[in-house]
């Protein structure tokens, strides 16, 4: 998801006022140190913030307010007058007081848990901790309206003035100040969502229909909103930990709240005719996973009425300088609280200075109309609606009129026109399109069905091919093309040959899914660099065109695959496949056998039929497109995969008669605050006597890249089986533990551990079939006597996008050539 944002970063690095009273400034005390976590609200209203780290705030309301409190435990509160609705950059010096001096002691530091009301109410929350309010009922629906909008920010002359802008100055009109964090911004995109949400808690069942979709003109704007929707997933809070960005933040309701964050009763009034406890809450250490804010919680129920959570800047997460939240429930009674509004911001950025400029993501959620225990089939529910509905997204005014749950301010309105103009200036086009091509890797021909790519597998290398030139295109219509067709053409300088690959893919069935394809591709690959047998046309790993390495790469394979192909998918994510392949293997490197004895003599050419049964079950899936191709909406879903495979020798003149199964289990964790553990296990058997070329070989890594669910000790074809067990285990701290540490907390990296390992076995039968005079024979070994395993240390988010492993060999060190030591790494752009 990280590249989605860097594409719209890109896109959107190129703003009438509404609110009544503005006010930004600093608070310090006498010795002009920044008080953090003050409370700042206008006098006589609920309206109100906290200062950050350094003492900073910005408050603003749609209403006009005279004066200002600011107060903070163990200080004088102090009330200010403002002479005007605009106040920006003003200084305040709070007082000790005498009595209190202890209590600021306490409050500079860990908070004490005893005698303190606020925690004494967060007990009673607990206490009264339930589950959201639509698990009351069996059945339940309710109306949601979603707006999502983008907008760059930090609006300055040199921004208007720069070159960039030259041509397209007109944009600037609609700039507007948040009401967050006081700055200009310029509203780029809107997308608004109107659904009805169906739940069945007996059947654990959610069924959302949409109604309508309106956006500001982006033919692709589904990319951007599946991004945001992902990052801003739905989230409960009173869960322990709350996710955001892939990461487990600790939520201020959290029983383990106590040990992170410091809470102060700060007020108390009546909100929608119930008497509510205002709460502060701030987080007790930086650089963890926390926010800071305040929460009013009801006095009978100790239900949460409003909540508002800034996420910490010391927080270790990358490109986001801003999360804040706001959530409101409504009173449906005095033991229902439901949900009534959900408001995100994010500000995206390179850089956490605070003048640096970035892109505000947001998200606007609102919920109306619940109706409960109204009872549906069961099949309403199991029906997924596949096909694209064009009249979805071409709604009249009047249905939005009816189905907006808040009004368009006239800034939002006016996002449609400008765009609508902007993507007539030629400029403007060109920058969406340098950003569109980074985004998914393919140029477009707008006068043509046809987009050139992946360019970024123009260029590669091997000891075969030497310097590996690739050229390649597909048909593209749309996202929801039903069908697709897609090549490639490659020449090797060092070999002197051309490669080629063709495929195509047809949906004929939207409801189920019903999907034929097949190809043909000669290729040069590398075999050994995975466990299961690869049937897509034009896939090649990246062990195949490794630049550099521990060792030689010339165990690579010459291959000629003919590949057909049905799959459907009757329930949601639950997909079967039935493949037929023709195949023929062959060494495509003198320095590397696949010879095998027959009962005339030696043969070095495989030719094999292959006929196979798929399932794939990926249960947690979210999926965008409607077409023959689509895409992940989010990647913490688990992936199951089983397969059965039948080569026989009677048909095209094949070599060999064998059976072959395979399983595997993927499956990421959320561990809480601690990190996320990724955790894979694999098993397969092969019967039947095969040669090395259609053998199981354990997936070695030669190159220093750091690749999941490959051995980093282990050269290519060093272990080969017939059959195999296999796991995975790694588990990202994400800065767990580097944050306590003084010397490395300010550095924001990350610690990551792993462990792998690999038994396996192979008969006598297939050692003999493979073991020939040819001087470059493998010979063929599996580790049989005990499980061969590795672990590594790895440290992430080196200068944000840089990670270095340093891998361990655990056992067969007497094996000739192998490598005890080794060090890894990778390049990624992570939150």
């Amino acid at each position: 998801m990280i590249i989605r944002l860097f594409s719209v970063l890109f896109l959107f690095t190129f703003t009438s006022v509404f609110s009544q009273t503005k006010v930004s400034g600093h608070v310090f005390d006498e010795n002009n140190e920044p008080i953090s976590y003050a409370n700042v609200i206008f006098q006589g209203s609920t309206e109100g913030t906290t200062t950050n780290e350094n003492g900073k705030f910005y408050l603003e309301s749609r209403e006009t307010w005279e004066q200002l409190t600011i107060s903070f435990i163990g200080y004088e509160t102090l009330i200010v007058s403002l002479d005007k609705k605009v106040n920006y950059n003003l200084e305040f010096i709070l007082k000790e007081e005498t009595a209190q001096l202890d209590a600021v002691v306490l409050m500079t530091g860990k908070q004490s848990k005893k005698n303190n009301p606020a925690i004494d109410i967060l007990r009673k929350v607990w206490e009264n901790k339930r589950e959201n309010g639509l698990k009351r009922f069996n059945q339940y629906e309710y109306d949601k309206y979603e707006k999502v909008e983008f907008d760059i920010n930090t609006i300055d002359s040199a921004l208007i003035k720069s070159k960039l802008f030259r041509g397209m100055e007109f944009v600037f009109n609609e700039v507007d100040t948040s009401r967050v964090t006081g700055k200009t911004y310029l509203p780029m995109f809107i997308n608004e969502a109107a659904s009805r949400v169906y739940g069945d808690n007996a059947l654990d069942k959610q069924k959302e229909v949409l109604k309508g979709n309106k956006n500001s003109g982006f033919n692709d704007n589904q990319v951007i909103i599946d991004f945001v929707d992902d990052l801003y997933s739905d989230y409960n809070v009173y869960d322990n930990y709350l996710k955001f960005f892939d990461k487990s933040f600790v939520s201020p309701l959290s029983r383990t709240g106590i040990g992170t964050y410091n809470y102060v009763l700060s007020d108390s009034a009546y909100i929608d005719n119930k008497w509510c406890y205002n709460i502060i809450y701030y987080p007790r250490r930086k650089n963890e996973l926390t926010f800071k804010g305040d929460f009013w919680v009801a006095d009978t129920t100790y239900a949460v009425k409003e909540i508002n959570l800034q996420a910490s800047k010391s927080a270790n997460i990358n490109w986001v300088k801003e999360i804040y939240i706001e959530q409101e429930f409504d009173v449906l009674n005095d033991s229902l609280f439901l949900v009534k509004r959900d408001y995100m911001m994010s500000d995206f950025a390179f850089s956490k200075k605070e003048k640096s400029r970035g892109v505000y993501g947001k998200r606007t959620t609102l919920y109306d109309n619940y109706e409960f225990d109204i009872q549906k089939d069961k099949k309403f529910y199991e029906a997924e609606v596949y096909d694209y509905d064009k009249d979805v997204y071409y709604r009249g005014d009047e249905f939005w009129e009816e189905n907006r749950l808040e009004s368009l301010n006239k800034d939002e309105e006016g996002v449609y026109k400008m765009l609508d103009t902007l993507k007539t200036v030629k400029k403007f086009k060109q920058i969406y399109n340098l950003g569109s091509i980074l985004s998914s890797g393919y140029i477009e021909f707008n006068t043509l069905p046809l987009d050139y790519g992946p360019i970024f597998s123009t260029f590669g290398f091997n000891e075969v091919e030497g310097l590996r030139l690739r050229t390649g295109g597909r048909t593209y219509f749309g996202r929801n093309d039903l069908w697709r067709l897609e090549g490639f053409l490659a020449y090797g300088f060092k070999d002197d040959k051309f490669k080629y690959g063709i495929s195509g893919k047809w949906l004929l069935d939207k409801k189920s899914r019903f999907i034929i394809s097949g190809g043909n591709r000669r290729d040069v690959e590398q075999i050994g660099a995975s466990l299961t047998t690869s049937t897509d046309v034009l896939g090649r790993s990246l062990a195949s065109s490794a630049i550099v390495g521990t060792g030689s790469n010339d165990k690579l394979t010459s291959i000629n695959l003919t590949s057909f192909a049905m799959e459907a998918e009757p329930f949601r994510n639950l997909i079967f496949r039935a493949g037929a392949n023709y195949r023929t293997l062959e060494s495509a490197s003198p320095t590397f056998s696949l010879d095998y004895n027959t009962s005339t003599g030696v043969e070095s050419e495989i030719k094999q039929f292959e006929t196979s049964l798929s399932l794939f079950y990926f249960p947690g899936r979210k999926m965008t497109g409607f077409g023959v191709e689509r895409h992940d909406a989010n990647d913490d879903y688990s992936r199951i995969f089983a397969q059965i495979s039948r080569g026989d020798k009677s048909m095209f003149d094949s070599d060999f008669d064998y059976t072959k199964v395979q399983f595997s289990y993927v499956q990421p964790w959320q561990i809480g605050g601690f990190g996320r553990l990724t955790t894979s296990i694999e098993a397969g058997k092969t019967f039947g006597e095969v040669p090395l070329g259609l053998l199981s070989v354990i997936p070695g890594n030669q190159s220093y890249f750091s690749i999941y669910n490959t051995f980093s000790q282990l050269d290519f074809y060093e272990f080969v089986s017939d059959t195999y067990t296999s796991f995975h285990l790694e588990h990202n701290f994400n800065g767990r533990l580097f944050s306590r540490i003084p010397f490395l907390r300010k550095m924001n990296l990350r610690e990551i551990i792993s462990v792998r390992g690999v038994w396996g076995e192979i008969s006598d039968e297939n050692v003999a079939l493979s073991t020939t005079n040819h001087p470059f024979s493998i010979p063929l070994v599996a580790p049989s006597d005990e499980i061969y395993y590795e672990y590594g240390l790895g440290i992430g988010n080196i200068f944000k996008v840089f990670r270095i492993d340093f891998n361990f060999r655990g056992n067969y060190l007497d094996s000739p050539g192998a490598r005890k030591f080794g060090v890894t790494g990778s390049f990624g752009f992570n939150f």
